[in-house]
């Protein structure tokens, strides 16, 4: 049998420096990129009661962690390559579209990466009084920066041992809080089960993408693939790592509830884990958990940043970015240029507030899932499971395509109840991919500079053949969903809205203006509509696709 992996082979970025990973090591990264403890779960607690709360934690570990880390874990192993999700889109379903899974999964990082420093020091300031001055404050911010870069252009092997040591401390730290406060028990944890006139779809809403959010991070591991020697220990790595971030979540959460009860009081300011340890064996108890807290929050933002950089690296390698973004140091063999570009954004983007940055991160965060489960579908067609000899999701057609669809449709439903100011913000920061993947492309050409037979271009659009029509669809596809969220939202938020964005943004900004938020989500989703019907019809007859609308052709050899 031929190996896989000969048939399909990914072009590998020339002189990166390449490292042996253990299986420990690598559940130690997996950790820290995805929990680095339960720290955020508090903010669920008082939004949709503690028993759902519980139930939540339990029901995503299994229909949307569980099935995201067997895919990723499949498409490292067929196809371990720098930039792995960016690689897999693009290979499944071409240039375009692996662009804009890349373009959003960077501006998560580039714009969300500073959220961490801020926690950092916000948690810090409750014992470090100084820190609430802003000059102090941003030179501990800048000084944390500075270490973690250096830390970073050491090389993985170093990044990876340091979060393993910080894994260990933040696992020990929590495991204190479970066996504390579990022999306090002392609240039933499933009363109430929602807060007092909350209906379970309104706690859903309340809770989603929290929990969406602390099961997030799988897919960032793929960026460092071509470092990888070994790559088999991906999947051994998630085998370790998956129970452990699911019960790293559900117990603490369960035995801080039963033993300090206050539900309604939990939230990252308030009541929190660290209250357990402090209230049943005294303060010093609850200082030291601070400071696991500030570990955690280091450890998310050392793990993204070695993630983060790589991800415009290999698409500058692709001439759809900089050049100079795919430069690796001689010396190190490491992308010291993204590195340090990210590092610059981290301290910009420090001054902005944390609800502003959520807004505009929360879809790009959600989106990259559509595109990576129907990447699973689609390599499945191409490379069947009987001619590779390397890891697989075993089970039958039936279990592979509900892996690929849970995870969509848990998106399109996380976008539409997280919040109109979110639904609608997110077209804006969805829609940038589309603007970059032209000036990209015009500057610098993309995939068509290296192989023209593979990735034809329209000399009168100077973008690939059949682009226009990929831009219809893309526009299409969200002016739908524009519409039909529009509707959604007028029912489910339509007896509340009006008043809460009023009051939490202020009647002058447009996001403080429920009903005109869903007058713009529904006229713009019926103009996007109506331009999208009409460049389809225009790139059918004047640009038509040269190997399909997604640029998959049975046979095709990826980077030949």
């Amino acid at each position: 049998m031929e190996n896989i992996t000969q048939q399909a082979p990914v072009k590998q970025v020339d002189n990166l420096k390449k490292v042996k990973m253990t299986p420990i090591r690598m559940a130690g990264m997996l950790f820290c990129l995805t929990a680095a403890g339960a720290f955020g779960i508090e903010d669920m607690i008082p939004l949709s009661g503690p028993g759902f709360t519980l139930v939540m934690l339990i029901i995503f570990a299994v229909v949307w962690a569980y099935p995201i880390s067997q895919i990723v874990s499949e498409l490292s192993a067929i196809m371990p390559a720098e930039g792995g999700i960016y690689i897999w889109v693009k290979e499944a379903l071409g240039e375009f579209w692996g662009f804009c899974t890349s373009w959003w999964g960077i501006m998560n990082c580039y714009l969300g990466l500073s959220v961490y420093i801020v926690l950092i020091t916000d948690y810090a300031s409750k014992f470090v009084p100084a820190l609430q001055d802003p000059v102090i404050r941003f030179i501990a911010q800048l000084l944390i920066v500075v270490v973690f870069v250096a830390l970073n252009l050491k090389g993985l092997t170093d990044v990876s041992w340091v979060n393993t040591i910080f894994s260990a401390l933040i696992l020990i730290a929590f495991a204190l809080v479970t066996i504390v406060g579990l022999t306090h028990w002392t609240y039933n944890p499933m009363v109430p089960f929602t807060p007092e006139g909350q209906s379970w779809v309104d706690s859903l809403g309340g809770s989603i993408c929290i929990v969406i959010w602390m099961y997030c991070g799988y897919e960032s591991i793929s960026n460092m693939g071509g470092e990888i020697k070994n790559p088999e220990v991906i999947p051994k790595g998630f085998r370790l790592a998956m129970p452990i971030i699911a019960l790293s979540y559900i117990l603490p959460t369960l035995a801080g509830i039963v033993s300090i009860g206050s539900w309604d009081e939990w939230a990252t300011d308030g009541i929190g884990y660290g209250d357990v340890l402090g209230e049943c064996l005294g303060y010093g108890w609850g200082v030291g958990f601070l400071v696991v807290a500030i570990l955690s929050q280091m450890a998310i933002f050392n793990a993204y940043i070695a993630s983060g950089s790589r991800a415009f690296f290999v698409i500058a390698d692709d001439h759809l970015a900089p050049k100079f973004l795919a430069k690796t140091s001689a010396k190190s063999g490491l992308p010291v240029l993204s590195i340090l570009l990210l590092a610059i954004m981290v301290v910009i983007m420090m001054n902005f507030t944390f609800t502003t940055l959520m807004i505009v991160t929360a879809p790009l965060m959600l989106i990259i899932y559509v595109t990576l489960s129907l990447s699973l579908l689609v390599i499945r067609r191409k490379y069947p499971v009987e001619e590779r000899d390397c890891w697989y999701i075993k089970g039958s057609k039936v279990k592979i395509y509900l892996y690929g669809c849970l995870p969509m449709i848990i998106t399109v439903i996380a976008l539409l109840v997280n919040g109109t100011e979110y639904f609608l913000l997110g077209f804006v920061s969805i829609g940038s991919a589309v603007l970059f993947y032209i000036a990209f492309k015009w500057l610098y050409g993309g995939l068509t500079k290296d192989n023209p037979e593979r990735y034809p271009i329209n000399p009168k659009t100077r973008l690939a053949k059949g682009d226009i029509t990929r831009f219809g669809v893309y526009i299409l596809a969200f002016g739908l969903y524009a519409i039909v969220g529009s509707f959604f939202l007028a029912w489910y938020e339509g007896s509340w809205g009006p008043e809460y964005y009023a009051d939490l943004y202020g009647t002058g900004a447009l996001i403080g203006n429920f009903w005109l938020m869903i007058k713009v989500a529904r006229v713009g989703g019926i103009i996007a509509t109506i331009i999208s019907f009409i460049m389809i019809a225009i790139g059918k007859r004047f640009d038509p696709p040269a190997r399909g609308l997604f640029e998959v052709r049975p046979g095709d050899v990826p980077g030949k």
